[in-house]
């Protein structure tokens, strides 16, 4: 998955300095894109949006 042209957005409790681990989320068309603040290059998870939604409101 391309993702190059995906605005990642990283809560804003992650705060920065040491206590910087956190995901980052974007939103891709039909899915819902996580990848790990600290090493973004390594890889992404993609899910359903609908997924994504059911996660949030659990």
């Amino acid at each position: 998955m391309d993702t190059s042209g995906l605005v990642w957005r990283k809560s804003s409790r992650s705060g920065g300095g040491t206590n910087d681990n956190c995901v980052e989320v974007a939103f891709a068309g039909p899915a819902v894109v996580v990848r790990d603040s600290k090493s973004p290059d390594a890889g992404v998870l993609a899910f359903p949006a609908a997924r994504w939604r059911a996660f949030l409101s659990s």
